[in-house]
């Protein structure tokens, strides 16, 4: 076993309701090897069912987020790894797991990306609900270099996010994008010199308020584009019955009018 193999590819830190995951591979750009895809899926399944936990962070250790894939995972051996692993419950097989289960997290996911975001390591930060980039990150979808196409949940995710048009733009030409062109094409949120000072920033924001208010609008958010009208109205008219009178939201209101900082029990349900 190398000394690459004993360190941990992604390491969790907890900072109160606010858990940070970060890449750990930054010799490579931290590229996704087997193992890191591992212990992705790994972390983010444990969150599933975390009720203490109220906002995560996905960062990268070093000079990048993720250079994407190891190259020397694209062997014509490996690059069909994905096909045939897919549980009779999931949707997603290994690799896009990796990238959709934060869009499955009940509670909110924000992605700070700096240097690179490339490829893979850019599906998995669009996997996120906010991305905040610094003006001089590199993103790009960079599979068609390699003779591919994304497989990790992006086809499906970048036509949402930045219209069907520009995803084909981008995908067909694997040009770099910088952090400005970034946000203004919809690939990320907002800009910050410092993204995983902001990101912890705003997830501690979050975190400050009703847990059970901020899970079921992030619910309700992710699946509206894939309702009807009709169905998403009754899917919010079930949400506010089921937080109305609750007492986090009473604790909401009565921490606001008494001008103190509001302490709320965790969610019922993980």
């Amino acid at each position: 076993m190398t000394e690459e193999d004993r360190t941990n590819r992604v390491l969790t830190i907890d900072h109160g309701n606010v858990l940070e995951l970060r890449l750990n591979r930054p010799e490579k750009l931290n590229a996704i090897d087997d193992a890191m895809f591992t212990e992705l899926i790994d972390a983010g399944e444990r969150l599933a069912h975390s009720t203490s936990v109220r906002a995560v962070v996905l960062s990268g250790v070093g000079r990048g987020f993720c250079a994407g894939r190891d190259v020397s995972a694209l062997s014509n051996s490996n690059i069909r790894h994905g096909k045939g692993d897919r549980p009779a419950d999931r949707i997603t097989n290994r690799s896009q797991h990796a990238a959709w289960l934060w869009t499955e997290l009940p509670m909110p996911v924000i992605a700070a990306v700096h240097g690179v975001a490339l490829g893979g390591g850019l599906q998995i930060a669009l996997g996120a609900d906010i991305r905040i980039v610094s003006p001089d990150a590199q993103l790009s979808v960079l599979e068609v270099r390699w003779g591919l196409v994304p497989d990790i949940t992006g086809t499906y995710v970048l036509p949402r996010l930045v219209g069907l048009d520009v995803a084909k733009e981008l995908t067909w030409t694997a040009r770099l994008v910088n952090g400005e062109e970034a946000v203004r094409l919809g690939l990320a949120t907002k800009l910050a010199e410092d993204p995983r000072k902001e990101a912890l920033s705003l997830a501690k924001t979050i975190a400050s308020y009703n847990p059970e208010a901020v899970r079921a609008a992030k619910e309700l958010l992710s699946s509206s584009l894939m309702r009807t009208p009709e169905k998403q109205f009754l899917a919010e008219e079930s949400a506010i019955a089921s937080l109305r009178g609750t007492k986090n939201q009473l604790e909401s209101i009565a921490a606001y009018l008494e001008k103190r900082s509001p302490t709320y029990d965790d969610p019922r349900d993980g």
